[in-house]
């Protein structure tokens, strides 16, 4: 039994501004990197809009509107036929501006089929979003390590000046920072902290311990302090959220238990 049309509704927010966004619904290889090889769009009406999932499954549609960077609309439905036809079925992706990121709002309309169709989807957007958080995440956060590095050797730099040129390369002026020892808030308070760490810590600098892991703008990275001799002093691992411009917004630190 056939039904009118029914609509699933789902908005994320994404660590990015709207046209970084964007590039991932106009460029074959981000298109790809979100849907899996083999996956291409050409951002114009009447371009063809081609997914293939690791699975196999192969899904295909057309650009019906372009409106870089705030919307693009295309039609979806599946080679197979089943459970919707190519084309069956519409998807429009519209962008808006939230501070430094984007909340991206995605409505996907079944027309001339059963609920059930729709609620077939429910998931699998949810999903398919969650991993195009990633993707995106991944790409603005490509130096992750780089900027980590590049804070760990902050906290040993003894010129005030570099040290502080090498902050406000990497933080953001509102930078929020926590660790056992530390409540600050601003780079304007956290220069002096590190300075003071230097008097009552002389020679004590930070090295990160093996890969970081990040995930959506969170990155967390091993440490260990080491002494003028280049013995541990103390162990531990940071905590480091990322803002849309690639730079630290917060850090909290938690240092190991002895053993």
């Amino acid at each position: 039994m056939t039904q009118g049309t029914h609509s699933l509704n789902r908005s994320v927010t994404i660590e990015a501004s709207p046209e970084t966004v964007f590039r991932f619904f106009t460029d074959d290889t981000r298109w790809a990197a979100w849907w899996g090889a083999g996956s291409s769009i050409e951002a114009r009406p009447g371009g063809a809009v081609r997914i293939r999932y690791p699975n196999g499954v192969e899904a295909a549609g057309t650009v019906l509107e372009v409106a870089a960077p705030e919307r693009i609309v295309f039609s979806y439905g599946y080679l197979s036929g089943q459970p919707i036809g190519p084309g069956a079925s519409r998807v429009t992706i519209r962008l808006e501006r939230a501070g430094q990121a984007t909340r991206l709002h995605l409505s996907h309309d079944f027309t001339e089929v059963a609920a059930q169709v729709r609620d077939e989807h429910v998931q699998g957007w949810r999903y398919q979003l969650s991993l195009f958080g990633n993707i995106v995440a991944d790409e603005v956060n490509a130096g992750a390590t780089t900027v980590v590095d590049a804070w760990f050797r902050a906290w040993g730099e003894p010129d005030a000046a570099a040290r502080e040129g090498a902050f406000a390369r990497i933080a953001a002026p509102e930078l929020r920072f926590r660790d056992r020892y530390s409540l600050v808030d601003g780079l304007g308070d956290l220069l002096p902290h590190v300075a003071a760490s230097q008097r009552f810590m002389p020679g004590i600098r930070l090295q990160r311990d093996g890969d970081v892991r990040h995930c959506q703008g969170i990155v967390l990275a091993d440490w260990t302090a080491l002494g003028k001799d280049d013995k541990p002093r103390g162990r531990g691992t940071n905590v480091f959220v990322f803002g849309p411009d690639g730079r630290i917004v917060s850090a909290t630190g938690f240092w190991a238990s002895p053993t």
